[in-house]
């Protein structure tokens, strides 16, 4: 959705970090123009790379992991952005490398009837399919399975029935 997002905000460049095939080809139809499969300081290093040694201007950490926070902030560049989305666990950010990093660091909950109008409206004019992400469907009484194949990739996210 971050894909679908920054896609819809304009970006002209948007990389997406993803290891799991069904993931990078729907980051790519929803606008992801690379993919890079390299995780930690290799995730970093790639990044850097890709952007001439300057990081990233926008980075969206939607994972919130301790692993997946710290590469977010050092594959931003300097006056770069993150953007973290949900509720992180067991994150804690070290003071000195985040001021060092002179990153923006921007999260919270989101202000989704701000939001909603608009995106409900591009839903209606067939300009963003958002339900793509569901590729597995299973009944309510199901939910764990639900939560073990997304946790295991075997589903990007499970529409749950009733």
């Amino acid at each position: 959705m971050a894909v679908l997002a920054a896609k819809q905000l304009g970006a002209e460049r948007i990389i997406a970090m993803s290891r799991h095939e069904s993931r990078q080809a729907l980051a790519r139809e929803f606008g992801a123009t690379d993919i890079v499969a390299e995780r930690g300081e290799d995730g970093v290093t790639r990044i850097r790379e890709m952007t001439g040694g300057l990081g990233a201007h926008s980075v969206i950490e939607a994972v919130g992991t301790p692993e997946s926070m710290a590469q977010a902030i050092r594959s931003a560049r300097a006056g770069g952005h993150v953007g973290f989305v949900g509720v992180a666990h067991d994150v804690a950010i070290d003071g000195q490398e985040l001021f060092y990093a002179t990153v923006h660091l921007h999260g919270g909950p989101a202000p989704v009837r701000r939001y909603l109008p608009d995106l409900i409206d591009r839903i209606w004019r067939r300009e963003i399919n958002p339900g793509r992400v569901f590729d597995r469907e299973l009944p309510l009484s199901e939910v764990a399975e639900a939560y073990r194949a997304m946790d295991e990739r075997r589903a990007v996210k499970v529409l749950l029935r009733p």
